[in-house]
């Protein structure tokens, strides 16, 4: 498993080269756009914000909007270190977080909910190539994380599958081994 500053050296000398990949569909606003998301993803979107992180001081005082998220989940969980998931999962938290502060903020002029997700899917309609870059640097970050890690699979998942083979072997089922090569 890689500390902080390992998952961070590997996003910024990836963020660039996966960058580069969007040049010729996108040219360089797409490379722009997905070498800035995949750099935000990996140093601000961590699948490591569930716990006193790098990217969670990278947050300052804005750090506190995540103590809930970090209350719900525990380090490594599905939601949090699933491929998809976890970059789903702390993408709707933020929009949640976002649409919950233009509630509250409402009588200070702020735009409703229902404003900024008419905004939201306007850029969708006009931009959407270039949004689904930024949804791709964010997802690719988290998984050069996740590979970091050790293994892109979360533990639970992994102890699932332990405790699938251990039944199947007490049954009499064998279930399938891997050669060695």
């Amino acid at each position: 498993m890689a500390n902080g500053r390992a998952h961070d050296r590997a996003t910024w000398a990836l963020a660039l080269p996966f960058g580069a990949l969007w040049w010729p569909w996108l040219g360089l606003a797409g490379t722009a756009v997905a070498t800035c998301s995949f750099l935000l993803g990996g140093l601000l979107l961590s699948p490591d914000l569930d716990t006193r992180s790098n990217a969670t001081r990278r947050w300052g005082p804005l750090r506190l909007l995540w103590w809930p998220y970090r209350r719900l989940l525990s380090h490594r969980s599905v939601i949090s270190h699933t491929p998809l998931i976890g970059s789903a999962g702390r993408l709707l938290y933020l929009v949640l977080l976002g649409l919950a502060l233009c509630l509250l903020a409402r009588p200070l002029g702020a735009p409703t909910p229902q404003q900024v997700l008419g905004s939201a899917q306007d850029l969708w309609i006009q931009q959407r190539p270039l949004l689904i870059a930024a949804l791709a640097g964010v997802e690719a970050s988290a998984w050069l994380h996740l590979i970091q890690d050790g293994d892109p699979v979360p533990r639970m998942l992994r102890q699932r599958r332990q405790t699938a083979r251990r039944r199947s072997r007490r049954s009499g089922r064998m279930a399938p081994r891997k050669r060695a090569s």
